[in-house]
């Protein structure tokens, strides 16, 4: 059976006779899965989450999306990057409203539109501040709002590009808590790029070890068999937990070095 989101033989290289930032990267995601990619910096983890958004053309190799190729962005496959990208001028509810009129203009009503926001707003818990400019909010509510409006569009896939990157280490662990609460309820695909250990193996069912670039390509794929839901406090002294982190950490701090042995 294909895989729902089928990402196949990647390479890239951004200048014809320059090195390829990847090479040959092949990865099968199932529907509703949580895959997190994790690698030292120039890895090409944020390349590769921008060829499966459409917003990159790989040189070599392809995406499908449920059998269809991936060749340019779309609403099936919604973004939520570390910067919040959020419209200044306008209001929470309103930059949920932007998106949510792009995709749903011609198939809700005007009040199915005002409700489908308020219904997202309330999903991140960010009802109290809709009215609220993004200048007027924090960092951690700003991403809130970010991720409120890339699932308000429905997207098949939603990619995060390190969202609790640029946040202090107690909003990240209730945006984390947060997120797991939501991939919990609606099952979205995701797919994450993350520099935090801790972070991958708390949220995924899955992580992708990329080796070190040029040439960077899928070293190792460790699945994570931790039931849901997940306590963050709990499988801190959980022994699976710590084998798996242990794993990951090995990989990036030795085994990264020579990419033939993390094949």
């Amino acid at each position: 059976m294909p895989a729902f989101l089928d990402i196949s033989q990647i390479s890239m290289r951004f200048a014809a006779n320059g090195p390829a930032v990847l090479d040959n990267v092949s990865l099968a995601i199932d529907s509703g899965e949580y895959v997190s990619v994790i690698g030292h910096s120039g890895c090409g983890k944020s390349t590769l989450l921008n060829i499966v958004a459409g917003l990159l053309k790989a040189t070599g190799g392809g995406v499908l999306l449920e059998g269809t190729e991936v060749n340019s962005p779309g609403p099936d496959r919604a973004v939520v990057f570390q910067n919040h990208s959020l419209l200044p001028w306008l209001t929470c509810r309103e930059n949920i409203r932007l998106a949510v009129d792009q995709v749903f203009g011609r198939s809700k009503s005007r009040g199915e539109r005002a409700d489908w926001v308020d219904s997202n707003l309330a999903l991140v818990r960010m009802t109290a501040a809709a009215d609220k400019r993004p200048a007027e909010v924090s960092g951690g509510m700003k991403q809130r709002i970010g991720i409120a409006r890339a699932l308000a569009m429905q997207p098949k896939v939603l990619l995060l590009d390190e969202p609790f990157g640029a946040l202090d280490a107690l909003t990240r662990a209730h945006l984390q808590d947060q997120v797991m609460e939501i991939h919990a309820r609606l099952k979205t695909t995701v797919m994450m790029i993350t520099h935090d250990v801790d972070e991958a193996v708390l949220l995924s069912d899955r992580i992708v070890m990329m080796t070190n670039g040029p040439d960077a390509t899928i070293g190792e794929i460790l699945p994570i068999n931790l039931p849901r839901p997940r306590d963050r406090l709990t499988l801190s002294r959980d022994p699976a937990f710590v084998a798996a982190r242990a794993q990951v950490m090995t990989f990036l701090y030795d085994r990264h070095r020579n990419p033939a042995e993390a094949a």
